[in-house]
């Protein structure tokens, strides 16, 4: 079958399994989907965190996408091991056992390693053989259906259909390294080392390639266990606290965040700390764009929608063209309804979700970073509720984000603006010497153009001789008027010296 038939033949099926869709089968289109193979699902999970680019409802399925795939065969993850590392399995690890858990990107082998201390258990992640082959087969599909959306349906181009194929691509690359999930994991561990209740596991580098992560076996209890963490004696209340205050905390304070925070990924070890484990998905968010989410917050809490409105156009995200005015209109309508509400009903992500619906009115492009943080947001809020219905969002997240902006909205803010200003200027000031010759230099070649002409040396008149034999005849006067604008920019500037 060939690419586009089969791409028809594909998106045909979804959709029919999308049509049939009922009460009784909400699950259907996951199900779809994870038919079609570990690509698909790929897809499927990136698209459930753009709610903005395939609307709320489908986004909801998508989510329903546990990434559950049967396990490939233990030899061939110790061939992929051995690849990588170099090294037999029997050097490498004092016992390896059979997969314990498969995605669509890899699958997990208990084990145990002679260290120090004596043997001590570890995870050992395996990418899935041939995944890399077969997962840009499907890109080739993918970046087909970004672009005839783009082409046929002009609506769409807000969304920047290819951007995102791009981003997929992208994301699943770096997914699809394993070092770079251990260097996300180290990265975490440093920003975390002093907080409270919460880390990742420590990385075993010496058995880490690009086709395998070995890392801390965590023994404790998955956060989908609500019966089994209260049967442990934790204070469910407070573990939900927590799981929420550190993803604002790594989101506000580090601007680097695990974007895949589902029940799945997060444990309780005995201590009753929170363990956060599968960081081949992160985000990450630049001073701007936290000052913005912290503007937008404060905003909402302190009901001024005319600040908020105006940091939205001081960002760039809406285009000047609109009136603030009637923006902040619109985000008043968000704003109100919910200072209505009992505080244990406010939602921050679905307060989120809403903004970023009202701001498609005024043509706001899409920020992937500001989406991946909402998904994010919505995953790790819903956690929390599963611990604590009666869950307060903003009790518990005032600690982090009324600190965050006292630190960054205040006076220190702009202490740290003078202060960064002033290092800016000197790294400017040092480089002074240098731009001056190098203007010196330009205004010499300007002179030196006015005075003689324009002047090729060989291989550039050669060049340009062959360019001109291979371009049509409006082509040749073209390039003949660029070259006449040289001359008359050379004669304008040359007066001045």
């Amino acid at each position: 079958m060939t690419g586009g038939a089969l791409f028809g033949h594909r998106l045909a099926t979804l959709l029919a399994k999308r049509r049939a869709k009922t009460a009784e089968r909400p699950d259907v289109l996951a199900k779809a989907i994870n038919r079609l193979g570990p690509s698909w699902v790929k897809m499927g999970q990136f698209l459930a965190t753009r709610p903005d680019v395939v609307g709320a409802e489908i986004a909801v399925d998508l989510s329903g996408l546990q990434d559950r795939m049967a396990t490939f065969p233990e030899s061939l993850a110790r061939a992929e091991i051995e690849a990588s590392l170099g090294r037999p399995i029997d050097d490498l690890y004092a016992r390896f056992d059979p997969p314990v858990a498969a995605a669509s990107i890899a699958q997990v082998h208990p084990a145990e390693v002679m260290g120090e201390t004596g043997l001590r258990k570890v995870a050992v992640k395996v990418v899935r053989p041939g995944v890399r082959q077969r997962f840009q087969r499907d890109l080739e599909v993918f970046y087909l259906l970004s672009e005839l959306q783009e082409r046929f349906i002009p609506s769409s181009r807000r969304l920047r259909p290819v951007e995102i194929t791009r981003t997929l691509e992208q994301t699943t690359r770096i997914e699809m390294d394993l070092r770079l999930e251990a260097a996300a994991l180290s990265e975490m561990a440093e920003n975390t080392k002093d907080d409270p209740g919460f880390r990742v596991p420590a990385v075993d580098w010496e058995r880490t390639g690009r086709d395998v992560v070995t890392m801390e076996w965590i023994d404790g209890i998955k956060m989908s266990d609500v019966a089994g963490l209260k049967a442990a004696g934790h204070d469910l209340d407070t573990l939900a606290d927590t799981l929420i205050q550190s993803f604002l905390r790594h989101t506000l304070r580090d601007g680097f965040f695990h974007a895949d925070m589902h029940q799945g990924n997060l444990f309780v070890d005995p201590s009753g700390q929170i363990v956060a484990v599968d960081m081949g998905i992160v985000g990450r968010m630049g001073k701007m764009e936290r000052r913005f989410l912290a503007e937008i917050l404060y905003g909402f809490i302190t009901r001024d929608y005319r600040r908020v409105a105006d940091v939205h156009f001081e960002a760039g995200y809406v285009p000047a063209r609109h009136d603030p005015a009637s923006f902040a209109q619109a985000i008043r309508a968000i704003g109100e309804p919910i200072h209505g509400q009992p505080a244990e009903t406010i939602s921050m992500a679905r307060l989120l979700t809403l903004l970023f619906e009202v701001t498609e009115l005024f043509d706001m492009e899409t920020r992937p970073e500001l989406v991946m943080l909402q998904k994010t947001m919505v995953v790790v809020e819903g956690v929390a509720r599963t611990l604590n219905p009666k869950f307060n969002m903003w009790k518990a997240a005032e600690p982090v984000v009324g600190g965050w902006i006292r630190d960054n909205l205040g006076p220190k803010r702009i202490a740290g603006d003078i202060r960064e200003g002033a290092i800016a200027a000197f790294k400017l000031a040092e480089q002074l010497p240098e731009l001056a010759a190098r203007t010196r230099a330009f205004v010499t070649e300007v002179g030196t153009m006015a005075e003689n002409g324009l002047r090729f040396d060989a291989a550039t008149s050669e060049a340009i001789g062959k360019a001109e034999a291979r371009h049509t005849r409006s082509g040749r006067v073209a390039l003949w008027i660029i070259a006449a604008a040289l001359v008359w920019l050379a004669l304008a500037i040359h007066p001045i010296w």
